[in-house]
């Protein structure tokens, strides 16, 4: 599963481009966000990319979750989304 790591500073359309592709493509995507502000420009961008594939017959689902990741040798909580069609 292809995992797509977003941050403050990343662009929602831009990722829900990324979700879109990814999930017309691979049929599931694994988004990663660490800190209250990229986890709200992850969400926004779920949130799009259900608009970018409904036409298509695509109704995406998305499963929240914990994940640790290891950043510069120490180790944080990231939130994890997957992302996939219902």
């Amino acid at each position: 599963m292809d995992v797509l790591k977003v941050s403050t500073r990343s662009t929602p359309n831009s990722v829900a481009g990324a979700i879109a592709g990814v999930i017309r493509e691979k049929g599931s995507v694994e988004i990663q966000a660490i800190g209250a502000g990229a986890a709200n420009q992850a969400v926004k961008a779920v949130a799009i990319a259900r608009g970018y594939l409904a036409p298509a017959g695509f109704d995406l689902v998305c499963v929240p979750a914990f994940a640790n990741v290891e950043i510069d040798g120490a180790e944080r909580t990231a939130i994890k989304l997957i992302v996939e069609p219902r």
